[in-house]
């Protein structure tokens, strides 16, 4: 008989397995048996609280999801420009519980994966669509909105490119150089803006 209550937390431990699991692969190629073997748990308890390898990896998104945007809003509440404000938003993707090995693999196993699933890919452009949403609303405040929208572009572009670099090359820069270098980016457009 299963014990009353455990469900929430078989699954979080199914989600935090997925993630390590992806991390060490680096590949979405592993197994519900790995999964549920790191999880310190049967297969067949993962499939009955999921269903299939696909529900999992799409419930351990939701959870990075998630994650992220309680990391945004906990940083927007300590800012106070509009400038400020922006840069919360995109040090967030280089916050601890987003820039790990394991959880930089799984966001770019994910992209992967969102060429051949329409579930990830539904995930991916909400992600996506919440960041330029949430950028755009500051940076209108401090220009015009063709403008805003380019450097929103681009900060997305960075934090992706980070992302990669991070993934690929060992020579990836801390989290706070990465976080200055997206702050000199925002600095030159306010320097450019304030020259024209």
């Amino acid at each position: 008989m299963p014990k009353v209550g455990m469900e929430p937390v078989r699954k979080q431990a199914l989600i935090e397995a997925c993630i390590t699991e992806i991390g060490q692969a680096g590949t979405l190629d592993v197994t519900v048996s790995q999964i549920a073997k790191r999880a310190g748990m049967s297969s067949a308890l993962a499939h009955h609280y999921f269903g299939s390898k696909e529900q999992i990896f799409l419930a351990t998104m939701r959870y990075v999801l998630r994650l992220w945007g309680e990391t945004v809003r906990r940083n927007l509440a300590q800012a106070s420009t509009s400038a400020e404000r922006v840069l919360a938003i995109s040090d967030s993707s280089f916050d601890s519980n987003q820039f790990e090995r394991e959880v930089v693999a799984a966001w770019l196993n994910f992209y992967v994966r969102a060429l051949h699933s329409a579930d990830t890919r539904r995930l991916l452009n909400i992600y996506a669509h919440r960041l330029q949403s949430n950028l755009l609303y500051d940076l209108r405040k401090i220009f015009p909105t063709d403008i805003a929208v380019e450097i929103a572009q681009g900060i997305a572009a960075l934090i992706d490119g980070f992302y990669i670099r991070s993934a690929l090359q060992d020579s990836v820069p801390e989290r706070a150089k990465i976080k200055a270098t997206i702050a000199d980016y925002l600095t030159l457009w306010l320097e450019r803006t304030t020259r024209d």
